[in-house]
């Protein structure tokens, strides 16, 4: 999972609890304002990651630019400025990075807006924000048409693998305080190799890995009919499954099956006639979605779990019976996967999860 920016307060100040990296950001910005008319004067937090980066504004003549703050030792950006390139050639919506100090991990780039899709969505009108979740599938179209074996890092079983440990390390042995005994054991790498081996099964994309509402921009120019993309700089080449179920399956938001079948559907419509390699019946598909947000929500719950108990950072943990409910009610919809949905029901409660209302606990 790649991280989630959190906003900041409008005018935020900018502090530093490194007074050398200050200074080495303040000589880099004096250098690189005239160029583009920046007035360092304005410049604000704009937001904060779960990873060691964060964004700052700062006001321009040509309008505000966005500053990414990434030390090196902690962040490659190269991976960020790739996608970017591949992302703008395949039609979407992403900021430009119109200069970068790659030693000292600074980067200008495009100001895409102030507010993001889920602070524009109606949670409890489904249907109103169909429209607004079709210009989604619109942009995961465009990038998925794009894609290319050998470009991107494989999303391949070593991945998938390293992803779903987190699982048990941080969620089950740090979190809840259960121990892996050698049964246990057995039965997570027998159950996740079979979620693994499901998944692999689907054939190969390209896969932002956190196209979800938080990290889709609501465009300034009303006329701009592309929702701007960001946080893509985890991306991989792998399961066509993965960003759909991501989308619909949020870490953040729920919605009842019957909106999440309704746009699934209509991706797997325009996948299909885009020549996008989805599986031609559409109960199939869905099923492998369903394996995939799986995947997914397993190593959320592990990631989500460190972010409290390593970094500090405990609300994200607050969202843990949302996905907890995801996986439960998965796990409950598959005859083989019956041994996680007994461990999942020992640790959570007893009653077994019925019917399936993605996440609504």
């Amino acid at each position: 999972m790649s991280t989630v920016s959190q906003p900041a307060p409008a005018h935020a100040p900018v502090t530093w609890s490194d007074p050398a990296r200050e200074a080495a950001f303040h000589d880099w910005l004096a250098q690189v304002a005239p160029g583009h008319g920046l007035d360092p004067a304005s410049l604000r937090l704009a937001s904060a990651d779960a990873s060691f980066r964060r964004y700052l504004r700062v006001d321009g003549a040509q309008g505000s630019r966005i500053v990414m703050d990434a030390p090196p030792e902690r962040e490659d950006c190269a991976p960020f400025v790739k996608i970017a390139a591949l992302m703008a050639e395949a039609g979407l919506n992403v900021p430009r990075v119109l200069e970068w100090d790659a030693p000292r991990g600074f980067m200008l780039l495009d100001d895409l807006g102030t507010q993001t899709m889920i602070e524009v969505v109606q949670p409890q009108a489904p249907a109103a924000n169909q429209q607004l979740y079709l210009r989604a599938v619109d942009a995961l179209v465009s990038w998925q048409s794009a894609s290319k074996p050998g470009v991107l890092p494989a999303y391949d079983e070593a991945l998938l693998a390293r992803e779903l440990s987190l699982f048990p390390d941080w969620y089950l042995q740090k979190h809840r305080g259960i121990e892996i005994s050698p049964a246990l054991r057995q039965t997570l790498d027998a159950q996740f190799g079979l979620i693994v081996q499901r998944n692999l099964a689907s054939p190969s994309v390209y896969v932002h890995r956190d196209f979800m509402p938080r990290n889709l921009m609501i465009p300034r120019d009303p006329a701009e009919p592309r929702l701007g993309v960001l946080d893509f700089q985890d991306a991989v080449y792998g399961p066509v499954t993965y960003d759909i179920a991501c989308l619909m399956r949020d870490a953040f938001l729920s919605w009842d099956e019957e909106f999440v079948l309704d746009i699934t559907v209509r991706y797997w419509q325009r996948a299909v006639k885009a020549g996008l390699p989805v599986d031609p019946d559409f109960g199939e598909f869905y099923r492998a979605v369903e394996w995939m947000g799986l995947q997914r929500h397993l190593k959320v719950a592990g990631i989500f779990a460190r972010l409290t108990l390593r970094d500090g950072k405990p609300k994200y943990l607050a969202d843990a019976p949302r996905f907890i409910g995801y996986i439960r009610a998965t796990v409950h919809r598959y005859r083989e996967l019956g041994p996680l949905a007994r461990l999942l029901d020992e640790i959570e409660g007893s009653e077994p999860v019925s019917g399936y209302a993605f996440g609504r606990l």
